[in-house]
């Protein structure tokens, strides 16, 4: 029944964007909802899904002046956030269970088929996963693009995520709550870890954007244009270089307090493991006691971690030994076989 429904949609899809087919954000809107539908039937048998729509910080700029006095009352309301959620089936009521916090990557990415062998590894071992869609991710229309606040307001969105599934379910247990991301997620994690540390037990961050505005000095000028526009910084690392510093995890390492692994590779072809060098040396000049591993040359690069090859299968397995020492889930992976099990069904 759902890959009819699933088809059904596509046709639409397609009949929609025939009629708009220069509008970018209704095709991402279409393409999200096309992923949501995938992603219930891929995960339906494994985990019981659901979304919820909550409030964070309001908008990190104000909107225009509109010369009307009801809409200028409305200004800085909160920002709705949508996060999915990803429980373990037959959980009990009165039982306590850890809770991962998993922020996706992409300096516009959003929740897709590309996590489902994580979330079902994961919920196999017994953890609840949310997902926070923050500011700035795509699908969900213009205004939610251009709400983007990289490395500001959407470390926000994750924690509000993250207490709204300690607050709201009486089965998360928010002294196991684990916070886990690459890439741009694996800054978010190290920014929610590092400003943050109360609300978390442990964080891993795998390939994570460390220096913004190091970062930009060795990427192509076109990445740094998702910075530049009005609506997000408004500005160059040579025009605002305290606004990039308060945006970059590497210049608040004094902060570290609690459990955290890095993970990156010499030939990440994305974020140079040279700025998450930089983040590890940091930690390392305030002697923080964390864990670090720089893998020599990795098939994937930049997904090194995240792809469906059993050697990244085993890289997964190291990560998920590290946060069951501290979020302790009810069945933890024993091997790579119990890990391919429960993430591809067959070994």
């Amino acid at each position: 029944m759902r890959k009819i429904v699933f088809f059904i949609g596509l046709l639409a899809s397609v009949l929609t964007l025939s009629a708009q087919e220069n509008d970018q954000h209704d095709y991402l809107v279409l393409n999200r909802q096309h992923e949501e539908i995938l992603m219930f039937d891929y995960l339906s048998r494994h985990a019981d899904i659901d979304i919820v729509n909550i409030t964070s910080q309001p908008l990190h700029v104000l909107p225009p002046e509109v010369g009307c006095a009801f809409l200028d009352t409305l200004r800085n309301l909160p920002f709705v956030v949508r996060s999915y959620i990803y429980f373990p089936k037959n959980l009990k009521q009165n039982k306590k269970y850890p809770l991962i916090v998993m922020p996706h990557g992409g300096v516009h990415g959003n929740v897709c088929t590309y996590w489902m062998h994580l979330i079902r590894e994961l919920v196999a071992q017994g953890y609840i996963v949310t997902m926070p869609e923050y500011r700035g991710s795509i699908g969900y229309g213009q205004g939610y693009y251009e709400a983007i606040d990289y490395g500001g307001l959407e470390n926000e969105d994750v924690l509000a995520v993250r207490n709204y599934m300690v607050d709201n379910y009486s089965i998360v247990d928010s002294a196991r709550v684990g916070i886990i991301g690459w890439s741009h997620g694996g800054m978010i994690s190290l920014m929610n870890i590092l400003r943050y540390p109360d609300s978390y037990a442990c964080a891993f961050a795998g390939v994570p954007v460390s220096d913004v505005a190091y970062r930009l000095s060795y990427l192509t000028p076109d990445y740094a244009d998702n910075f530049t526009p009005s609506y997000h910084v408004g500005a160059t690392p040579a025009e605002a270089p305290e606004e990039y510093a308060r945006r970059s995890p590497v210049n608040y390492a004094q902060l570290l307090r609690k459990p955290l692994k890095i993970a990156t590779c010499v030939n990440d072809n994305d974020v140079s493991w040279t700025e998450v060098n930089r983040m590890i040396e940091a930690l390392k000049r305030e002697k923080k006691d964390f864990e670090y591993t720089i893998y020599p040359w990795m098939p994937g690069s930049h997904q090194f971690q995240l792809i469906d090859n059993p050697e990244s299968g085993e890289l997964r397995l190291e990560v998920y030994t590290y946060l069951a020492r501290y979020l302790h889930p009810a069945h933890p992976f024993r091997n790579i076989k119990e890990l391919r099990a429960a993430g591809y069904l067959y070994y």
